[in-house]
């Protein structure tokens, strides 16, 4: 197939993004070109044929690995068969995805080749965001004993809320490269995507369905972690409960013995004993120390 101009735009307004363009779009697609990048309301990932153009919304996920923050950044198409308009988007304090290399190593090449490589930078950013999280993962697990439990709650909430976020991308993102593979996207009286960039396509749809397989995984790894975590302060309340126990039946016994003896009966013989108040310090002291020792046997201090 014939080479594309490819004209890559930063957040460009409404005359520049119309002159790149050179043709009328569609008012829901241009609406969607000229949107702010946000962090609480990504788009919903697409690959959509229109009448004369093949329009497009990606995202490529990015993790920091200090901060475990995670965003998106969008790159929008706008696909002819002489021409490929990107749209890259800044996300609000996050740099914007950079096209340079891909641009490079696309030049002279058909637009339909320069989809195929965005897909394939989002792919690849998919696989890369599913080993991080499984990092954070073994890292959560390697410290659930030592972290305090805040913190592990904390942890895990984050990473589940992580893992739903990407989920809700990466399926969408499945569905629109499978749509090129069932020749679902091309224009009217043009073919942008020939069978041999079909066939790429499935290579890159086989990294996302690795990604998602990755994913799936993930949230099982979490589930496992947040049982355990969950066992084991049941389990820590049980060691409470357990020296707690000990202490009311420690001092069970004195208290009885005390109660027994602060009662003044006459006709007790105690009462008039010599030593019949070291007898009772006596008595308190050597059943206390049978208690302590019966406990310890049992392994319950």
């Amino acid at each position: 197939m014939a080479a594309c101009v490819w004209t890559d735009l930063l957040d460009p307004d409404r005359e520049e993004l119309e002159r790149a363009a050179g043709r009328d779009l569609h008012p829901v697609a241009l609406d969607q070109l000229l949107a702010p990048a946000r962090h609480d309301d990504e788009p919903r990932p697409t690959i959509e044929a229109h009448i004369d153009y093949v329009f497009g919304v990606l995202l490529v996920p990015v993790v920091d690995r200090a901060t475990h923050d995670l965003w998106y950044q969008e790159i929008d198409m706008v696909l002819t068969r002489d021409r490929v308009v990107t749209v890259r988007k800044t996300p609000p304090g996050c740099p914007a995805f950079d096209a340079s290399e891909l641009q490079q190593v696309s030049q002279g090449e058909s637009s339909g080749m320069v989809a195929y490589r965005l897909i394939d930078e989002v792919a690849e950013a998919f696989l890369d965001l599913v080993d991080t999280l499984d990092s954070h993962i073994d890292e959560l697990e390697d410290h659930v004993e030592d972290w305090p439990s805040e913190n592990v709650r904390s942890r895990l909430s984050d990473l589940r809320h992580k893992l739903l976020h990407v989920r809700q991308t990466l399926s969408p993102t499945r569905d629109a490269v499978r749509r090129v593979i069932d020749n679902r996207v091309d224009t009217e009286g043009e073919e942008l995507f020939s069978r041999d960039l079909e066939l790429r396509f499935g290579d890159a749809y086989d990294k996302l369905l690795r990604a998602s397989e990755g994913l799936d995984l993930a949230r099982d790894l979490v589930s496992s972690v947040r049982d355990y975590h969950q066992a084991k302060v049941a389990n820590d309340q049980n060691e409470v409960m357990k020296r707690l126990t000990v202490v009311a039946s420690v001092l069970l016994v004195p208290t009885f013995i005390v109660g027994l003896y602060g009662q003044n009966v006459h006709g007790s013989p105690e009462l008039h004993w010599r030593f019949g108040y070291a007898w009772s310090w006596g008595l308190i002291i050597v059943t206390t120390l049978i208690q302590l020792a019966y406990y310890r046997r049992k392994g319950w201090i």
